[in-house]
């Protein structure tokens, strides 16, 4: 699981994911990817499911890059607790992705393989994605 090592505050804001991506929006390291076409928080673990189900399928064949790492920690209260008293504990990291975020790539596969493997981590994401090559983003 991706989490940090450290991080300056335990329990912070909440950030927002409304808008297009300024940076991170171009194939940079392989010649396919996997492009977010809604903005959403990414957990660790469907970030985890979406890289096991890329690499299984390419039976440990080419690279996959993972663009995106969950920072933010989400919290939450224990359930049939009253309001107030402070915020809740830490339970999970996400990733911020907002609109137009290449989130992974692939290379070192041909085109079907690699196409199929992004297809079947678009189905462990709570995005709408789209497969963009590299230089036709």
């Amino acid at each position: 699981m991706l989490l940090p090592k450290r991080t300056k505050y335990r329990r912070p804001h909440r950030i927002k994911y409304e808008g297009k991506a300024k940076g991170n929006t171009k194939v940079d390291f392989g010649e396919f990817g996997l492009k977010s076409l809604d903005g959403a928080w990414i957990t660790n673990r469907q970030i985890e499911a979406a890289r096991i189900a890329m690499t299984r399928y390419m039976k440990r064949w080419g690279k996959v890059w993972i663009r995106i790492f969950p920072h933010m920690a989400k919290t939450k209260k224990p359930l049939e607790v009253r309001m107030g008293s402070g915020k809740g504990s830490p339970e999970e990291w996400v990733a911020v992705v907002k609109t137009g975020t290449v989130m992974f790539e692939v290379a070192g596969v041909s085109e079907e393989t690699a196409r199929e493997a992004l297809r079947l981590a678009m189905h462990k994401l709570p995005v709408r994605c789209k497969i963009v090559k590299k230089g036709e983003e």
